[in-house]
């Protein structure tokens, strides 16, 4: 027996999770997308794992680099995750206007997210029509002055405290 493709995707709707950019830099070439495919592994090692779609822009230059740099983005940068998702008309490159900096790898990080990940690539995994990559962390910083952004049921959310 198949599983439906639209159940699944039904039911992960049910998930809220936060939203990240994930950007990597080759032969000066910097791209970017939106994941929330991203977990934290272990602390120490510090390792997390991310899920990029095997024919992207991001994960073609990732393969190469195999350096990366994480978003975790703040609830006012819901346009930004828009931007990096390809959903912004006229966007052609995604960094046009914004700010960023760089820590160990080199890899882009953007201004104004809640924190930052600087990760390096240790090993990836096949998973269908996505690579999943475990990363090492080479430095972290979290800016915790903001609400983080939430995307459940295919929209934006932001948090209340119980």
């Amino acid at each position: 027996m198949t599983l439906d493709p639209e159940n699944l995707r039904g039911a992960m709707r049910a998930w809220s999770a936060g939203v990240t950019v994930v950007t990597t830099v080759y032969e000066g070439e910097m791209h970017g997308m939106t994941v929330n495919s991203f977990t934290s592994i272990s602390l120490d090692p510090a390792t997390i794992t991310i899920s990029l779609q095997s024919g992207s822009r991001t994960h073609e230059l990732l393969m190469k680099s195999r350096v990366f740099g994480l978003t975790i983005l703040s609830a006012q940068q819901a346009g930004i995750s828009d931007r990096f998702a390809g959903r912004t008309p006229g966007a052609e490159d995604r960094f046009a206007g914004l700010k960023t900096e760089t820590l160990v790898s080199g890899a882009p990080l953007l201004a104004g997210g809640m924190a930052w990940l600087d990760c390096t690539v240790t090993g990836t995994f096949d998973a269908g029509m996505n690579t999943l990559f475990i990363a090492h962390v080479l430095e972290a910083r979290s800016f915790d002055t903001e609400q983080p952004l939430i995307y459940h049921n295919r929209k934006y959310w932001g948090l209340s405290q119980l």
